[in-house]
């Protein structure tokens, strides 16, 4: 909060383009959807634990510079951020594989403001470089954790995107390489 940019409102915007998007479980009191550009999403960080396991690592989700990120942003009204601002810290920043970062997110309308993005951190020990969708795509088949496989977080991904009217080129690869590894049906 200390490095946030000045803002007319004491309400704090969060970018979502993850499980953010789908299953957010914080008190906000708008959602739009939003753009956030010079970012693009990356399965770059390794993961033991959650979604995937020790014997079987899965890949978890970031933003890493260049391209553009489809999303939502959600409000944080200011009469609730002393409850809300910690419980999105733990939730994301758990494995301390994130940078925070305030991006500016553009509307549908035009409008533009300041949100608190989760980014990934390359000099965490979880970051991997390559993240393409043919080194993650048998990476995130195979992994699968307390919180459900790997896999199912693509296609929860895949189907918020869609509900937002959104497409993510690397999303929709990945999901045609998980469906005859994992039997989704792409369509």
């Amino acid at each position: 909060m200390r490095r946030r940019p000045p803002s007319s409102s004491d309400d704090v915007w969060v970018f979502a383009y993850g499980s953010l998007m789908w299953n957010p479980a914080l008190d906000f009191d708008a959602r739009e959807h939003a753009v956030l550009h010079g970012w693009h999403r990356s399965f770059c960080l390794r993961m033991v634990s959650g979604r995937g396991s020790p014997s079987a690592p899965g890949r978890m989700l970031a933003v890493e510079r260049g391209g553009v990120t489809h999303g939502v942003a959600l409000r944080l009204p200011s009469a609730v951020l002393a409850e809300e601002l910690p419980l999105v810290w733990t939730r994301e920043m758990v494995f301390g594989a994130y940078r925070p970062t305030w991006t500016a997110v553009t509307f549908a309308d035009g409008r533009s403001v300041s949100a608190i993005t989760f980014a990934a951190d390359p000099a965490r020990p979880q970051y991997r470089p390559d993240a393409s969708v043919e080194v993650v795509t048998p990476l995130i088949a195979s992994a699968s954790g307390p919180f459900g496989s790997n896999a199912d977080y693509v296609f929860n991904l895949r189907r918020a995107l869609r509900g937002c009217g959104a497409y993510d080129p690397y999303i929709e690869a990945l999901v045609a390489g998980l469906e005859p590894l994992c039997g989704e049906d792409a369509s």
